[in-house]
């Protein structure tokens, strides 16, 4: 596939901004609240909320990466619920055992969001109404969207832009602005604002709820499920209300109209201007008439200090607003005020008042606010430093303000609370974090089992479960170390009421951004024998990643390549399965109390071309296919375990086996005798599903059959589409027979694909979707477990694909028709069955333009279904999902909902009525009336040409193989899908090519691992990297450095990475004075102006140091670090190849250029530095060793080598030297003013002719062609 400009291969995951709102779900619904698994659930849960336990109404959580909207919805786990066997992240607080965030849907957009809210809605928790969203494009775009059920996704609710002709006045002439569009709403959700070209403010006004816009009922049917929406809009010019120079705005709460606070700046100032002119800054309350759309001021207040720039709301019943500046914070109401100071350079309007002061010396600037309680704001510094305002007073009059230490976190972009008990720190410089808090007055609210230190806790995990709960190596060392932990008490300064808050992390989202430079280097467990596509898997992207304490090593890898444990040659295979055996006889009370995680597998089968080999799996993998009854003559189609894994059936392709582990108890045939001369299509096996008890079989002509266990025996049902009844068959006198009965087989067309589904667990999902469906299932009650009690509980489906494309699914094994869609191949974006009548046109129109071009025309007539499987993996509120592979290699993939419609019931009757098939009213009405199926997107993957006569089976399901769930997909673009917040993350395996067979391997050697054949003949048993995380757009590993990576380059022949890395360090300021010293002219700094205090005072200094990396066995070490000298900042680091003119030898060093950072005062300079890099022989470490170093005059940003020379830019010029050994020594130049060069690489464009690209900056970047020539000698 080509692309005309680029292609996104890795979505933005840096989150700018994020707001909570009950968007999927109202206040009252039910959806929200923590699944108990109690039979009195009414009860239960009202005494757990009379007791104060649990966390109560949780809003969804929606973040804006970039382009990408995401909305997630907040699951619970509540203390002793019965699901809560896993050890969850952050202990137990407040009766809650665990809280995760589970995708809703996921966007990418046409442009950045430059702003985000939501649209409240009026009324208190019953409200049944929805909250809306408002996104705000460049310049002036606003997009309100709301949750439609009827597609299980947003739609736009309407559209509001003011560009174009006839807006080119809000301009005012100019054409750019500092800042994007700016959301706030009404707490109250009466209207909203946009501010936008910095002076106009969009009014949106919202409908009321009773309205006709609100009642009317959309095309959609999402029935009484109404969200918020926005009624009409105006604009206020606020040049026209004497304002000037906006910082920033918020609606405030308790009035009867919307009222918005304004804080604007009437004449700039900056801080070299302070002692003229200070405290220009004044908020403006406007009373918002959204009838007149007359805005009118009530109060406002003056000389505030220059530097605010946040306003923060104060909720009910205090009221008012919060104005924070950089050294203080300010309380306005319209009855009160007060302020508190933070520093000592917070200075009062009036020389003679005197500011209350904190405890402690804190800067706000680029502060995050929100708050905990009605009177408790959490503050988010530009440090990471979280700290906790108390708002004390008595009645409706403030007294004062308290602000005190917390613990420190991840440096946060934006934050938002959700609920009563969590908030959420988005971050665009390190992972993202949900975190839940508790208060109380008195001792901390930690529960006995939540300890301090966050580090014993995680290390209560075992390593896969830990990975899986944190996303990255670096949120795991950010949440250990005490300055960094999210865990502790943080008691409040307050005389009143002694406030403690208690803090643990749940949850956490993987960001690899920003980047600031990346090398392409040679993986650990690269394959030097590599070519073609797989050697693409031999590289991997290692990328400067975020800032301060939260800078890390990103190291990216576009594909998975498993840690082999063993490899041997296996050629022929054709497929491998693994299987246990539960020996009832020698099953011991330890041994059944082991969860089925953990047990190891018995046997390997393995099949060849024309025969199978069976293995056992015990310390080492034997051979015993001479001593067991498996059938070995002929080549398997499918094995796996029966009747809770004390059986084995074998599949092949005249018949089946049980067996009870070695020993057979039964053999089986499907017909005619194992000859070749017998042997027919009707009675060849092509495909097998197992879903115990149950095995799928269909035939080479189309038709299916099914194996049914009973009571440890078995029988044999024979469904054929060519008959309207099913008949049944006796293989053996001795079996005992299900009388089962198929009146509604759809299609007289054979079938193409088919599967089992187990919907297993106490509350099957399926069932939610049929008042009734339970009614006709429930086989599985009568298979006993190992354990004496039900095995697997839940219902079991047949879903087949024809040849027609029509997609139909039965219940089990009654064989009534549940659900049906036609044309199931063409991809539609939505699935919906027949009988419940197709969704509007319409439902398509707003829909993610991610399919356009993946639909199939209808036209096709090869097109067809080869292979089908849905899949349900482990999780309480996990959903099935359903997959269909094309003969193109195209796979479908489609993610189950609910959606209970209003006429649904209705449209059935109609539709029962009027069809044969159908049959009466008692088996419609078993029908999965509200089961939905939405396309979800897979655009990672890269389809591959399937041929639909072979017989391989593609799809290899696994629950655990390190802590991970999904499925492996075979062929010759072997690829992962791995599950994750219910979505699907989709990860190639280049590094082997084509794979033939996979299955798990779990045994004492081999834990939770894998094992799959190359196409090539080499079967391969491997484990997973347990130092990656997966559930990102690439498989990533963060190694954290506890400093702000700059550049880093590649040493291919020592594998080392160098790397720029700044650590701030704290220092006096008497230090740092002296350290701002022009060595050439002895110029000093004065400081006689400076006093006592604040000569002794700490200042932070960023100090410049290249370390020199190693990658081994997954952990990176620090193998030598180069410092730089005091206020020598390094810019560029390179490894070049340099000619030695003297020795007529090539020479690869490690070269380095600096700049001196003194001030405006100091003349610029910078050095340039050449290590050489040795490996010592005795230990481990690497030898630095300096062999050149030269200042300059500028400093030294951009080097390159080029055919032995040594390019070095500073600033606006290029200069080419030559090596001797000993000196460097210029030979060509070239001036590119007025530009400033960053960057230089080289590229070969043809035999002896070299390109230079250079990157330079100006007022925009720019990039800039040289073409390097030679003069004849």
């Amino acid at each position: 596939m080509s692309y005309a400009a680029y292609k996104m291969m890795h979505w933005p995951t840096a989150i700018d901004t994020c707001v909570s709102g009950f968007v999927t779900h109202s206040r009252s619904e039910l959806a929200h609240l923590p699944q108990l698994h109690t039979d009195d659930l009414d009860s239960e849960w009202s005494s757990r909320r009379h007791r104060g336990g649990g966390i109560g109404p949780t809003p969804n959580l929606i973040v804006a990466s970039g382009n990408v909207l995401e909305v997630y919805v907040v699951r619970v786990q509540e203390e002793g619920a019965r699901n809560s066997t896993e050890l969850k992240r952050g202990g137990v607080m407040d009766s809650v055992a665990g809280a995760s965030l589970e995708l809703v849907c996921h966007y990418r957009l046409h442009g950045n969001v430059e702003s985000l809210g939501v649209l409240y809605v009026e009324g208190g928790d019953d409200s049944r109404r929805r909250d809306s969203i408002i996104l705000a494009f460049k310049d002036a775009k606003i997009s309100v969207l709301e949750f439609d059920d009827s597609i299980h996704g947003l739609r736009t609710s309407s559209m509001h832009c003011f560009e174009g002709p006839d807006w080119h006045h809000l301009k005012r002439g100019r054409e750019s602005f500092a800042r994007g569009p700016l959301v706030k709403v009404d707490p109250q959700g009466r209207c909203g604002g946009v501010l936008v070209f910095d002076l106009q403010m969009i009014i949106l006004k919202a409908a009321q709820a009773g309205s006709a816009l609100v009642q009317d009922e959309d095309s959609f049917g999402s029935g009484a499920a109404i969200s918020a929406r926005i009624a009409s809009s105006y604009i206020i010019n606020l040049r026209d209300l004497d304002m000037k120079h906006v910082k920033d705005f918020i609606f405030v709460h308790d009035y009867i109209e919307p009222v918005v606070v304004i804080l604007h700046e009437r004449e700039l100032t900056w801080a070299g201007r302070v002692a003229w002119k200070h405290h220009t800054c004044m908020i403006s309350a406007l009373s918002i008439s959204t009838t007149l759309k007359q805005p009118t001021l009530i109060w406002s207040i003056g000389n505030l200090p220059h530097d605010a720039y946040k306003l923060l709301a104060v909720p009910s019943p205090v009221g008012g607003v919060l104005v924070i500046g950089a050294n203080t914070i300010h309380y306005h109401s319209e009855s009160a005020s007060c302020a508190l100071a933070l520093n000592s350079y917070a200075a009062p309007v009036d020389s003679s008042q005197e500011l209350p002061r904190a405890s402690f010396s804190v800067e706000l600037d680029a502060a995050n606010a929100t708050w905990l309680l009605k009177d408790v704001a959490l503050l988010s510094t530009k440090t990471g430093e979280l700290l906790l305002l108390t708002l004390v007073y008595d009645g409706r009059v403030m007294q004062r303000l308290d602000l005190s230490k917390s613990k420190a976190s991840v440096l946060t972009s934006d934050i938002t609370t959700l609920g009563s008990s969590l908030f959420f720190l988005g971050s665009r410089l390190g992972d993202s974090l949900l975190v839940q808090f508790t208060s109380g007055l008195g001792s901390s609210m930690l529960s006995p089992g939540l300890k301090e230190e966050v580090g014993d806790i995680e290390g209560d995990v075992p390593s896969a479960k830990r990975l899986k709960a944190s996303s990255s190596d670096d949120l795991q060392d950010m949440v250990s170390g005490e300055e960094l932990s999210l865990y502790g008490s943080a008691p409040n300064n307050a005389e009143s009421t002694q406030k403690t808050f208690s803090f643990t992390v749940r949850d956490s989202l993987t960001n690899v951004g920003p980047l600031k430079d990346f090398a392409y280097g040679l993986r650990i467990n690269a394959d030097a024998n590599a070519t073609g596509i797989s050697k693409q898997s031999n590289y991997e992207l290692v990328c400067c990643s975020g800032h301060g304490k939260n800078g890390a090593l990103c190291v990216l890898q576009q594909s998975i390549r498993p840690e082999m444990i063993t490899e041997v040659e296996l050629p022929g295979c054709k497929g491998i399965w693994t299987v246990y055996h539960k020996n009832v006889r020698s099953h011991s009370v330890d041994s059944s109390k082991m969860a089925l995680d953990d047990e190891y597998h018995a046997y390997l089968i393995i099949s060849m071309e024309a025969r199978t080999m069976v293995l056992e799996t015990a310390d080492h993998l034997t051979e015993v296919t001479e001593s067991v009854d498996y059938f070995v003559q002929g080549r398997t189609i499918a094995a796996g375990n029966l009747f809770g894994r004390r059986r084995v059936v074998q599949v092949f392709e005249r018949g089946a086996r049980i067996l009870d582990g070695s020993f057979m108890t039964q053999d089986l045939s499907f017909g005619g005798s194992n000859s070749e001369a017998g042997r027919s299509e009707s009675s060849t096996v092509m495909h097998v599903s197992i879903a115990d008890p149950y095995v799928l079989v269909r035939m080479a002509d189309g038709s299916i059959q099914i194996l049914v266990g009973v009571g440890m025996e078995a029988a044999i049902v024979n469904g054929s589409s060519d008959s309207e009844s099913l008949k049944l068959w006796h293989i053996v006198a001795a079996i005992s027979v299900i009388d089962v009965n198929l009146k509604n087989l759809s299609s007289k067309k054979s079938v193409s694909a088919c599967t089992l589904y187990h919907d297993k667990g106490q509350e099957p999902w399926l069932r939610k979707t049929s008042t009734d469906a339970w009614l006709s299932t429930g086989v599985s009650e009568a298979i006993d477990g190992a354990d004496g009690g039900a095995h697997d509980q839940g219902d079991i489906y047949c879903v087949i694909c024809y040849e027609t494309g029509a997609l139909e699914i039965f219940d089990v094994p009654n064989f009534n028709s549940v659900f049906f869609v036609d044309k199931f191949v063409s991809g539609k974006t939505h699935l919906v069955d027949t009988c419940m009548g197709e969704p509007p046109k319409d439902l398509l129109k707003g829909m993610d333009e991610e399919f356009a071009g993946a639909g199939r025309k209808e036209s096709t007539q090869n097109m067809k279904i080869v292979e089908l499987a849905m899949l349900r993996w482990s999780g309480h509120h996990s959903r099935p999902f359903l997959f269909g592979i094309l003969t193109d290699g195209t796979i479908l993939c489609y993610h189950a909902y609910l959606f209970e419609g209003l006429d649904g019931t209705s449209k059935l009757e109609d539709s029962v009525s009027a069809q044969n098939s159908v049959g009466d009213s008692s088996i419609s009405a078993s029908r999965l009336r509200n089961l939905r199926f939405v396309r979800a997107p897979l655009d990672t993957y890269t389809r591959e040409e399937t041929s639909s006569e072979t017989s391989c089976q593609r799809i290899a399901t696994f629950k655990n193989i390190n802590g991970y769930q999904g499925f492996f997909l075979s062929g010759s673009r072997p690829a992962w899908f791995m599950v994750f917040r219910e979505r699907l993350r989709v990860h190639p395996q280049l590094c082997d090519g084509s794979i033939v067979a996979f299955t798990v391997l779990h045994t004492v050697n081999c834990n939770h691992g894998l094992i799959y054949v190359t196409s090539q003949g080499n079967l391969k048993i491997c484990q997973l990297s347990s130092v990656s995380s997966y559930d990102n757009y690439w498989p990533v590993q963060k190694i954290p450095l506890k400093g702000t990576p700059h550049q880093v380059t590649y040493f291919a022949e020592r594998n080392l990475y160098p790397l720029i890395v700044s650590v701030p360090v704290q220092k006096p300021v008497n230090q740092v004075l002296s350290s701002l010293v022009d060595q050439e002219v002895g110029h000093q700094i004065e400081n006689h102006n400076l006093s006592s205090d604040e000569i002794h005072r700490t200042y932070s200094v960023d100090e410049f140091e290249v370390r020199i990396l190693e990658p081994s066995n997954g952990l990176w070490q620090i193998k030598a670090t180069i410092p730089m000298q005091t206020s020598e900042n390094a810019l560029t680091v390179r490894m070049v190849s340099l000619f030695n003119t003297t020795t007529k030898e090539n020479e690869t060093l490690l070269a380095v250029g600096t700049a001196y950072v003194q001030g405006e005062d100091v003349a610029a300079r910078g050095r340039v530095l050449l290590f050489s890099l040795a490996r010592n022989p005795e230990n481990s470490q690497v030898l630095v060793s300096e062999v050149y170093s030269k200042e300059l005059k500028g400093a030294i940003s951009a080097l390159a080598s080029l055919q032995g020379h040594l390019l070095i830019a500073s600033g606006p010029k290029i200069i080419l030297h030559k090596w001797t050994g000993t000196e460097l020594t210029g030979v060509a130049f070239s001036d590119a003013p007025p530009l400033y060069v960053v960057s230089l690489n080289i590229y070969c464009c043809g035999a002896h002719q070299y390109n230079m690209l250079g990157k330079s900056t100006d007022r925009h970047t720019a990039s800039n062609l040289f073409r390097v020539t030679y003069a004849p000698a």
